[in-house]
């Protein structure tokens, strides 16, 4: 029988089970490692959406006063 269950590992290799497990024997498992991007997901997500509003005419004119002259 296969069965995921989320884990989190620590930076000491130990693993912390995110839920509880109950098996009538023990087991042996096989752990993948899923490295988490150092952006968040929330960002990454809305990148698209505030990009659309960001580059607007509107925006550009709003903000030129800041630019420097080049």
């Amino acid at each position: 029988m296969l069965k995921s269950i989320e884990a989190r590992i620590e930076t000491n290799g130990q693993v912390v089970l995110l839920e509880s497990v109950r098996l009538p024997h023990a087991c042996r498992a096989i752990v993948t490692i899923i490295e988490e991007p150092e952006v968040s997901e929330t960002a990454l997500l809305s990148e698209t959406v505030l990009g659309e509003d960001w580059n607007r005419v509107e925006e550009d004119e709003a903000w030129s006063h800041l630019q420097q002259a080049r």
